[in-house]
């Protein structure tokens, strides 16, 4: 039970960011929103990855009469979150730009209203 933590976590903060992006309608809201989604799936690969006493995967110029160790953490999850993370800091500094962009034109950063000012 105790092993299945990180899931649990993984499962809130998809929840909790995926609420904040459908229901809030404050366009901040919905950033902090996509970044606690983000960390959510950052969260997920990570525990993929994981092994309980695992080993890193290094490979050097093991001595005769010593063997690969058998438990050695999986080095694509964390590979896939280190590039998902310098993503989720660029597509958060597009989004807070196009949110300022929006404020100054707007004057509001509800998104019902700049829907309605669309019109």
């Amino acid at each position: 039970m105790i092993y299945n933590i990180p899931f649990y976590t993984v499962v809130a903060l998809i929840l909790i960011g995926l609420y904040a992006m459908l229901f809030k309608r404050n366009l901040i809201k919905i950033a902090i929103g996509l970044t606690i989604l983000e960390s959510g799936v950052n969260l997920f690969l990570i525990t993929l990855g994981y092994r309980k006493e695992g080993v890193a995967p290094i490979y050097t110029n093991l001595p005769s009469g010593i063997d690969v160790p058998d438990k050695m953490v999986l080095p694509v999850p964390q590979a896939l979150t280190l590039t998902s993370i310098v993503i989720g800091v660029a597509v958060l500094a597009l989004v807070l730009s196009i949110t300022m962009m929006i404020y100054r034109h707007y004057g509001t950063l509800d998104s019902r209203k700049v829907r309605r000012l669309k019109e």
